[in-house]
């Protein structure tokens, strides 16, 4: 901002203010010095009396970013004043757009109406704007209808797919593009590739990224190193992790936060501990992003004196104020370490009013602890914030189901019906020779499911005999114990173990993505599995990773 300031000053002092050239370079540097320049643009721009194209193509790309309102409302006034938006004003009123989650279709076909359809930096801008708001298809067909693209129009569309869920088209389209053009991609396009590979767990795919990344020489970018490091934490393989991270010339405190996390989420805590006492001694400063790295750390890892002093430091050493989300760990830290009385006291102490998260991570703690007590005042406070969550219904019916009171249970699951709340089914997938196999909770639809069905059986059946004991007390009780134990059987990602074992016969690790939390029986299933096929075994679940090697498990049941 200062920047700004002495320029104006200079352009007042040598007598240009109403100079058009230099108007235009003041309202460029408030661009960049946006978001606290930019009451100063606005200044500035009312005081031109007949602003053509250029400026309120200035202006409108100075608030695209952090006051899209602002951007719109420009673009307005310029259609009202009767001056014709060209190609360089679009890509930013699309971009406003996106940030405020609006599709884009009006302007497309007010695109089309200006002649300016065929245009790759509008078209470029279209892509983008449907990708910010989930308009995968729109975003593909015009890429489609494009007589001509550029690096940024394929590095768009495959950001579009990683950011929407479609890891695998992403990489397609990624790998079209090395196939049809010439140019080679830049850090943009890798870092949606990164992002893509994450998104699938794909570790071997992942390797393969890496690899290229190397070849092209951006590895060595801040940007790129941190994405490779999230990639191979969210892959399963810490360690590979850990060797970019340790590769890297220089980092910064997202690199070291995103490392940091990556051993907690593992079970690594004293490691992601040591880490963070790395990062203070190196003198980069952690945020507050990097405390709630931290924290995880040690509710992951059962470390609560840890936590609790951490948490201290936020605010004595560090003088930053600790955020809701700092509050929540301390939460969790305590739920994990079976500490609920506790929890119960801090979420009532809360400077700060505690959010659905805060008591459903209490209420998750109390279930797994069995506090009936204080499981349904934490159901009582969620159901005024968020009376339809699925899963809250379902923690208290199987706190219900673990303390016996089948009458209660089945009260729960009556109540999820009368008001139309569906248990979100749980679904693992698993790769083989870069496929993904999806297998739900229950379902039989999977071409092989008799030879999945018939091994998982006989391997429980062994399991039992070096025992192994299905958990069934939350299963619901008017059954007979036989078909309880069949309930568990079909868990999404016990089928998912029996495919890895009917297909994968090298001894390799097996390694399975699970969309919600991993359930007692299975976790106790993957621990035996481990033990009796002499495999390590990771599952990612919603919260953490597990990994089960002779017959234990990272997490050291903090999960």
């Amino acid at each position: 901002m200062n920047n700004v300031c002495k320029l104006h000053a200079l352009v007042i002092k040598t007598g240009l203010q109403d100079d058009a050239a230099s108007l235009r370079r003041l309202l460029l540097s408030c661009a960049a010095s946006a978001p606290e320049s930019l009451p100063h643009a606005r200044s500035l721009f009312a005081g031109v009396s007949s602003p053509d194209s250029v400026a309120f193509n200035t202006i409108i790309r100075c608030h695209a970013r952090s006051s899209p309102p602002h951007s719109l409302s420009f673009f307005v006034q310029m259609r009202r004043r009767g001056v014709s938006p060209d190609n360089f004003t679009f890509p930013f009123v699309l971009k406003a757009c996106s940030r405020l989650g609006e599709t884009g279709h009006g302007l497309h076909a007010l695109i089309a109406k200006l002649g300016l359809g065929s245009d790759v930096y509008v078209q470029n801008g279209l892509i983008s704007a449907y990708g910010c708001v989930g308009a995968v298809e729109s975003a593909r067909k015009v890429f489609d209808e494009m007589p001509e693209r550029d690096l940024v129009s394929w590095s768009s569309l495959i950001g579009c797919y990683a950011n929407n869920g479609s890891g695998y088209d992403a990489l397609a389209c990624f790998r079209e593009m090395q196939l049809v053009e010439t140019f080679e991609p830049d850090k943009v396009t890798l870092l949606s590739v990164i992002s893509a590979v994450s998104s699938l767990g794909a570790l071997e795919l992942g390797r393969w990224v890496d690899c290229y990344v190397r070849r092209s020489g951006l590895s060595w970018k801040i940007s790129v190193g941190t994405a490779l490091i999230d990639m191979y934490s969210r892959c399963g393989s810490v360690d590979e992790s850990m060797r970019v991270f340790h590769e890297m010339p220089e980092r910064n405190v997202l690199t070291w936060t995103v490392a940091i996390n990556g051993l907690a989420v593992h079970g690594r805590g004293d490691k992601a501990l040591q880490l963070f006492d790395d990062m203070k001694k190196s003198g980069m400063r952690p945020d507050s992003i990097t405390f709630s790295a931290v924290l995880v750390a040690c509710s992951h890892a059962g470390l609560v004196e840890e936590g609790r002093g951490i948490f201290e430091s936020i605010r004595k050493e560090h003088g930053v104020e600790p955020t809701l989300e700092h509050y929540g760990c301390m939460v969790d830290i305590f739920g994990r370490a079976g500490l609920v009385e506790q929890a119960y006291e801090f979420v009532e102490k809360m400077p700060i009013r505690p959010n659905s998260v805060v008591w459903r991570t209490l209420l998750g703690a109390c279930v797994n602890h069995n506090h009936l007590g204080l499981a349904e005042k934490a159901r009582g406070r969620l159901h005024e914030l968020d009376p339809h969550h699925d899963g809250d219904y379902v923690l208290l019916s199987n706190a219900y189901g673990g303390v016996g009171k089948w009458n209660r249970k089945a009260q729960m699951r009556i109540s999820m019906k009368g008001r139309r709340i569906n248990k979100r089914p749980g679904y693992s997938l698993i790769t083989a020779d870069q496929e993904i196999h999806e297998f739900v909770s229950g379902e039989n639809s999977h071409p092989e499911w008799e030879s999945i069905r018939d091994l998982l059986t006989s391997i429980i059946d062994r399991l039992k005999l070096r025992g192994y004991t299905p958990q069934t007390s939350n299963v619901l009780h008017d059954i007979e114990e036989e078909e309880k134990e069949s309930n568990l059987i079909y868990h999404s990602e016990k089928l998912a173990i029996a495919f890895a074992l009917l297909h994968f016969e090298d001894g390799r690790t097996i390694r399975v993505m699970k969309n919600i939390r991993i359930c007692h029986d299975c976790h106790s299933f993957m621990k035996h599995v481990s033990d009796v096929s002499q495999r390590e075994i990771v599952v990612r679940d919603q919260n953490r990773f597990h990994h089960f090697s002779q017959g234990t498990c990272s997490c050291g049941d903090f999960w």
